[in-house]
């Protein structure tokens, strides 16, 4: 047993390494716990940290700083491979105006923490973990903690963290108060919102159809198929045609008739050119595939074909076969000649049956070879990522420059790569699970790592005035939120809408976990996901900034 206690009394190595992994997994229970349903998630860790070193963990502090700043950059990469497929998408619709009023939460926050400062004196590490905890951004902590330890001031880098601590749990409670505020100042009802956000969704829908079209334009009778689809190759992917009942998998050469039936895909807002190239346009009803054709799903894994397009591929040319639909990272994606498959892609195909397994051989289909860890490209772009956070930027006013650091320079790589896909032959997929895992394990160890650094003060400082520190979390979490949530609704945006963006403008998914459960619809998730990768990259360099202003 004396080898048990001296393990548990020690400073090295495996004692800081034997208090993470118990922090994590205590943490991660305490998050479990549910309460009128709301649940600390993640920032569980945190407090189990700060309640380990409260009574006496000893760590290493050169082992902690590594694990910490090393769990933030696996934690921001994954989010932004994650985000950056659909990043510009995101700025689609009202994209725009949706992220203005994350940046208008931003910097009101910003300005009130910088007023804190001004008029109470608080001190600038103390205010700076406020306003990450307020906001609950760990990435931000993380960023201004990297600039007070280069500035040479390592014991207000852990100030900082307790500021964060005390801070966090009213940032969590402080979101849904104001959603249940605003829900109750201006009479909301929450099957109304639903209906004119369904409505909405209709009016703009891009979603795609299957479709039946009607050849009757008599200039199409006698041409080839090949005519027809440079013709429409951005509004109908074709998958078979039926003529007097039979169907059949047309190839370029197939001579198009009069009274042929075309079966395809298409989006709602291609409709009516649809109608005036070809004929009549049947939209959406189910008709099974039988007899000789089937309709399957691959998984494109053959790397040689990845990064190629439809056409490069050329299934069509080769098989009774048609792509008429790719599926990638959460969207689905009209197959045009011109449209890339990516490594990772599931495609669906309508084909001859029995060409099944020729097709699934030559895109890949192995799941296995899905499931190989790609870490070449995760490598390269944490290393990209460093160089590009250590990159100085100088801002006029600042008495230094500010930096991406190693919370904002791998975040912007992740995001550019997983929007570009691939450069060359590299490719940058990452399977949902294994971006899941980086992300859940890289936020954990960063958490254990502030809470382990923090908690040995946190009391003590409690008592001596930082119960004043909850007050001045509660006015940055609140001002900012609850004045661009009466904005938004004066602008007339859907409520559903203005959760999800408070949500994501304070990068908080306990937050997001409850405007979902108000309504079952995809309008919180999308706004979230949609302010989340700004508000991620400002609330980093922001936290920086308001170190280096007070320097």
């Amino acid at each position: 047993m004396d080898f048990l206690l001296s393990l548990f009394k020690g400073t090295g190595i495996a004692t800081t390494i034997l208090f993470i992994s118990l922090t994590a997994f205590v943490g991660v229970l305490l998050g479990k716990i549910t309460i009128k349903n709301v649940k600390l998630g993640v920032a569980g860790v945190l407090f189990s940290g700060l309640f380990f070193a409260h009574f006496g963990a000893k760590v290493d502090a050169h082992v902690l700083h590594f694990v910490r700043e090393f769990g933030l950059i696996l934690f921001v990469y994954s989010i932004g491979v994650e985000v950056g497929p659909r990043f510009v998408n995101s700025f689609r619709n009202d994209g725009l105006k949706l992220n203005m009023l994350a940046l208008s939460v931003v910097l009101l926050g910003f300005i009130t923490a910088f007023a804190i400062h001004m008029i109470g004196g608080v001190d600038p590490a103390v205010v700076t973990g406020i306003m990450s905890g307020a906001v609950t951004n760990t990435p931000g902590l993380g960023a201004a903690q990297q600039a007070l330890i280069e500035s040479g001031k390592p014991d207000d880098a852990a100030i900082a963290g307790m500021g964060y601590a005390v801070a966090y749990p009213f940032g969590v409670i402080g979101i849904i108060l104001t959603m249940l505020l605003v829900r109750w100042i201006f009479r909301i009802k929450i099957d109304k919102e639903v209906n004119e956000y369904n409505a909405q969704i209709t009016k703009n829908q891009q979603k795609l159809e299957g479709v039946e079209v009607a050849v009757t334009n008599p200039n199409l009778f006698g041409q080839k198929l090949s005519y027809l689809k440079n013709f429409v190759d951005k509004e109908l992917v074709i998958s078979r045609i039926e003529r007097g009942g039979d169907f059949f998998i047309p190839t370029d050469d197939s001579t198009l008739e009069k009274g042929d039936v075309i079966y395809g895909v298409s989006a709602i807002n291609h409709i009516d050119n649809l109608k005036i190239k070809i004929g009549e346009v049947t939209i959406g009803q189910k008709r099974e595939i039988s007899g000789s054709l089937a309709m399957f799903h691959v998984l494109v894994t053959n790397r040689k074909l990845a990064g190629k397009t439809i056409e490069q591929i050329g299934i069509y040319r080769r098989y009774e076969a048609n792509i008429t639909r790719i599926f990638r990272s959460g969207m689905e994606i009209l197959p045009t000649l011109d449209t890339t498959v990516e490594f990772g892609d599931t495609v669906r195909v309508v084909g001859k049956r029995e060409l099944l397994p020729e097709v699934r051989h030559e895109l890949g289909n192995s799941v296995k070879e899905l499931a190989h860890p790609n870490v070449i490209p995760l490598f390269m772009g944490i290393f990209l990522g460093v160089i590009l956070g250590s990159i100085p930027i100088f801002l006029p006013g600042l008495p230094a420059p500010a930096k991406l650091g190693l919370a904002g320079g791998p975040l912007l790589i992740a995001i550019l790569l997983g929007h570009k896909g691939r450069i060359g032959s590299l490719d940058f997929y990452m399977t949902p699970g294994a971006n899941m895992m980086l992300k859940e394990l890289g936020i954990i160890l960063f958490l254990c790592c502030v809470g382990l650094s923090s908690g040995g003060q946190f009391v003590e400082t409690l008592s001596k005035g930082g119960s004043a520190w909850l007050l001045y979390g509660a006015l940055i979490t609140f001002v900012p939120i609850f004045i661009v949530s009466l904005v938004a609704r004066f602008m007339k945006l859907n409520y559903l809408k203005i959760c999800g963006v408070i949500s994501g403008a304070m990068t908080d998914p306990p937050a997001l976990e409850y405007a979902n459960s108000i309504a079952p619809v995809y309008a919180q998730a999308s706004a979230y996901a949609t302010v989340y990768p700004l508000t991620m990259f400002l609330r980093i360099l922001l936290a920086q900034t308001l170190i280096l202003l007070t320097l």
